[in-house]
């Protein structure tokens, strides 16, 4: 019969024009898939109006391709040491938990040490470096004579010696504990690419120089983070990290009493600020620092909270504390690495006592200073966002911070990250990720240190 015939044939046709949508189907998403490529990351663009959080590192896969990104440097990789030392990341995490427990002031150092670190010549432990021959170390710096988070990498180096010796560099150690820092400290969690080398040399007129000043105004700031590929909103993001530790009255003083060299306060402080920094800063504690300019001497640290409470300008550990890291091994002696003390108070003993190096007197004699916490509201508040509502409020405690209210796209930032904490702890954990990957040593470009403190 002609019917069945002719409805066969139809089907024919059909079959054949389904079978080709098919393949043109399957060519269009091979096609996108190629154009997309392998993410690294489950977040939205940072141009995206919809705002994410950061996943955590059970969604995290290493990337195929797009190795040249700020996020992944090439020769760095994902869980670099799974196989040399599977364990060096969950034991960092384990040491900073425990000393931010035995001492809150542990995050801020960590995360000053960070970034004093990464801004000068790259993320390769320069800062960590002792004075030797052939080698001023950055430590000794004006800008860095108030720093502190040294013992802290030694500490956490000797745990990691004790299992897997001469394997997990001092570089990676300064990022990583940096960012459980942050953690602990109520910031966000951000993947880190690991296997950095240690550098054997130090860039002490470098940092002299090029870490940006609490007196700079905002063309000044903007330049130096231009100057290392960060973009207004990376910056202010990154300054959110004034949410934790203390300020000095020597880095703000001048504002209170002679700005500009006009024996009068900065008119653009708010008045109630100003008559709280006045009763903690009195004018004939410590001399009123200079008005601003371009010469070293006046340059001062940039992460600039001190780990030190005002409240405990003598910190020590608790003993329930300290019971607890014994349990965990942590004040257990190593043979050839860093020794930590053995008494209730080795954690903090560079905060405490006199460092064997240059700069021991202005580290006792900051931690003699008068100070005012850089969160506003006291501790415990929201990681970040207070810091940027107390810029909207003019209350601003350095210069530098509050000139971010002077440029039309960083106050833009401030204005978002005031009022979105979620946008600001996404763009925080972006930006730190960018900063701990800057200019990395990596294969034979440097070495493991075996004491963080001296080149091998």
């Amino acid at each position: 019969m002609p019917t069945p015939i002719l409805e066969i044939a139809i089907l024919k046709r059909l079959s054949v024009l389904v079978f080709i949508l098919c393949i043109l189907i399957s060519l269009v998403n091979q096609n996108a898939e190629t154009k997309k490529g392998s993410r690294s990351f489950k977040w939205l663009s940072k141009n995206s109006s919809s705002r994410a959080i950061l996943l955590s590192t059970d969604e995290f896969h290493e990337p195929a391709e797009d190795t040249s990104s700020p996020l992944r440097p090439p020769s760095l990789e994902y869980d670099f040491y799974r196989d040399s030392c599977p364990e060096a990341e969950r034991i960092i995490h384990e040491v900073v938990r425990g000393l931010h427990r035995a001492s809150p002031t542990v995050a801020p150092a960590l995360l000053r040490l960070v970034f004093h670190d990464c801004f000068i010549e790259g993320c390769d432990a320069s800062i960590l470096l002792d004075a030797a021959e052939g080698i001023e170390p950055e430590k000794e710096s004006p800008p860095n004579q108030g720093l502190r988070g040294f013992d802290l990498i030694d500490i956490i180096k000797s745990e990691l010696e004790k299992v897997c010796p001469g394997v997990v560099s001092c570089a990676d150690i300064v990022v990583l504990a940096a960012r459980e820092g942050v953690v602990q400290a109520g910031g966000p969690f951000y993947p880190l690419f690991t296997g950095r080398k240690d550098a054997t040399q130090s860039f002490r007129d470098m940092a002299t120089y090029e870490l940006p000043s609490p007196r700079a105004d905002l063309s000044e700031t903007l330049a130096l983070f231009y100057s290392r590929g960060f973009d207004e909103r990376e910056a202010v993001s990154l300054l959110g990290a004034h949410s934790v530790g203390v300020i000095h009255c020597r880095f703000f003083k001048y504002r209170i009493y002679n700005f500009s060299g006009t024996s009068r306060p900065d008119p653009s402080l708010e008045t109630g600020l100003l008559s709280e920094m006045r009763s903690i800063c009195d004018n004939n504690t410590v001399a009123a620092s200079p008005p601003h300019t371009s010469q070293p001497s006046s340059f001062t640290p940039f992460f600039y909270g001190s780990p030190v409470s005002p409240a405990s300008p003598s910190p020590s550990i608790s003993a329930s504390s300290s019971e607890e890291l014994r349990m965990n091994g942590l004040l257990s002696p190593l043979a050839g690495a860093p020794q930590p003390r053995k008494d209730s108070n080795f954690i903090l003993q560079s905060y405490t006592e006199a460092s064997p190096v240059s700069y021991s007197d202005s580290l006792l004699a900051s931690l003699q200073e008068p100070s005012m916490q850089m969160a506003y509201e006291g501790p415990g508040v929201d990681f970040g966002t207070v810091y940027y509502r107390s810029l909207l409020q003019g209350r601003g405690i350095l210069f530098a911070d509050q000139q971010l209210m002077a440029g039309e796209e960083t106050g833009v930032w401030v204005r978002a990250y005031a009022s979105d904490a979620a946008l600001f702890r996404r763009d925080f954990a972006l930006s730190m990720m960018k900063l701990s990957n800057l200019q990395v040593l990596t294969g034979s470009m440097g070495q493991v240190r075996l004491n963080c403190s001296k080149v091998d």
